[in-house]
């Protein structure tokens, strides 16, 4: 992990900052996931950390498009000795999110910030019933919250991330928490259905 850690600082790759690294620890060791699927694979950093909270078994689907991205993950995968247990899909998420039909019962979501609406029904579709859904970099560097940090050219991805979190606390569906942990996490407990009738 450290390794790829200094790589990702070397070379500007985003990865999970070390106290959502912490959070999605604590959440994983709540929720013992068996399969989860995550949105971004990057350099597979958080592919490995998620692998740590997974039940006996479990299994790991992560979609990422970069190819540059994609080679690095699949060589840090094999290093970790986790290829059984995490498969890397390439593609854009867009087009393998409607692909899938697999249930889960942790979704981590850390991919283009503009695209979270168009991935939400999809997530919102595989996600079982009392699982979690974990949105990553949800207040894009305070701008959500607080107009005085928007950036003109960064308009539009703080509107649509505005948009989806509203959708978030809007889907009766979900209990949803936005914590001010990192860059923002969201997290959605999808309700079961004895809990959709309370």
């Amino acid at each position: 992990m450290l390794e790829m850690e200094q790589y990702a600082a070397e070379h500007h790759i985003p990865i999970v900052r070390p106290e959502t690294a912490g959070l999605l620890i604590v959440l994983g060791r709540l929720v013992k996931p068996s399969r989860i699927l995550e949105i971004g694979t990057a350099i597979g950093y958080s592919s490995i950390l998620l692998s740590g909270i997974l039940a006996p078994g479990g299994r790991i689907d992560t979609i990422e498009r970069d190819e540059k991205m994609l080679l690095k993950a699949h060589e840090n995968i094999k290093k970790a000795g986790l290829t059984n247990t995490i498969a890397v899909i390439a593609g854009d998420a867009s087009d393998v999110l409607v692909c899938l039909d697999k249930t889960y019962d942790m979704i981590f979501m850390d991919a283009a910030k503009g695209q979270y609406p168009g991935f939400l029904p999809e997530c919102l579709r595989m996600l079982r019933n009392g699982g979690l859904l974990v949105s990553d970099n949800v207040l894009f560097k305070g701008m959500v919250t607080n107009d005085e940090l928007v950036v003109r050219r960064k308009k539009t991805i703080v509107s649509r991330m505005r948009t989806f979190l509203d959708t978030l606390r809007g889907d009766p569906s979900l209990d949803t928490s936005i914590l001010d942990v990192g860059d923002g996490v969201a997290l959605s407990y999808k309700r079961t259905e004895s809990e959709m009738e309370q």
